[in-house]
């Protein structure tokens, strides 16, 4: 049994003018390029409005900070200031790390652990029935909800932010997993029971193949709920950690340290889920072609 996901060729017939072939690729480069500018053009409107909205002084810089003052607070995070490394004793860079650790050990079990639960869950119904309930209900939990508990079970070090971000992350996968398997055509599994696969067969080479589209939207979300929750984990004893230094804030209205970490956060998502992104590229090449 070698059935594997479907390889799609774009056909070149002979004879065919490769002068067509480059204006192809002049016009993809010219639509990056596009995509490019506007991308750059909507980012430096919002940066425009943000320092318009200072300069008139609309609201106190207590609750918007001027945009200088943040990048001022990004000099002193990769700095040595008075005596003081950084924020908070360590380097933009040292919270970065910490908290990247953290989402790694987290959402690298979230993987192993999820995507055979998903496949489980996808091809043995009981296990499907029974498993279900409990992610859909750990899903629809609030982090801080639990965190506590995980405190007191794991106490205040790594170990509890990484069941915590491992919690956040592990449903959303398993739950990716079930939605690719179910998008199979039923024929497919009757053409290879015919053939005499058995059912591990059938989740080697249809079910791994079929799912893995779904799989990495999973992963995505997955890492999107992490970041959504690093702070939480972060409340406790998360210094270094860039979740912990965005929580230390508010113990003196530090608006813009805050507005750092906001910018920071969102900058580390966008490029980790373009990396997932140029991978699936590569894992699922059929994805979304025609």
């Amino acid at each position: 049994m070698t059935a594997t996901a479907p390889e799609l060729v774009d056909p070149a017939p002979a004879g065919s003018d490769p002068g067509r072939a480059v204006d192809r690729s002049d016009r993809t480069r010219g639509a990056t390029l596009r995509r490019v500018a506007i991308r750059v053009a909507a980012v430096g409107g919002i940066v425009l409005a943000w320092w318009a909205v200072t300069a008139l002084e609309i609201w106190p810089e207590l609750i918007v900070p001027r945009p200088g003052s943040v990048w001022q607070r990004f000099v002193e995070s990769v700095t040595t200031h008075d005596g003081v490394r950084g924020l908070e004793g360590h380097y933009l860079w040292e919270h970065l790390a910490a908290s990247g650790k953290r989402l790694a050990l987290g959402v690298g079990a979230a993987i192993v652990i999820g995507v055979p639960i998903g496949l489980a869950m996808a091809t043995i119904r009981p296990i499907r029935t029974a498993t279900e309930p409990f992610l859909n209900f750990v899903r629809s939990l609030p982090p801080l909800a639990y965190f506590s508990l995980l405190i007191i079970w794991f106490g205040i070090e790594d170990t509890s932010k990484v069941w915590l971000l491992f919690v956040a992350a592990v449903a959303p996968i398993s739950l990716s997993v079930v939605a690719g398997a179910e998008s199979i055509r039923s024929d497919w599994f009757d053409a290879a029971r015919s053939q005499g696969a058995s059912r591990l067969q059938v989740v080697r080479h249809l079910v791994v193949p079929a799912v893995r589209p779904e799989l990495f939207t999973g992963i995505r979300l997955a890492i999107g709920f992490a970041f959504t929750t690093i702070v939480a984990a972060e409340t406790v004893n998360g210094i270094p950690g860039i979740g912990g230094l965005a929580w230390s804030t508010k113990k003196f209205n530090q608006t813009d340290i805050a507005v750092l970490c906001v910018i920071v956060i969102g900058l580390c998502a966008v490029a980790i889920d373009q990396i997932i992104r140029a991978i699936e590229r590569r894992a699922v090449p059929w994805k979304g072609r025609a």
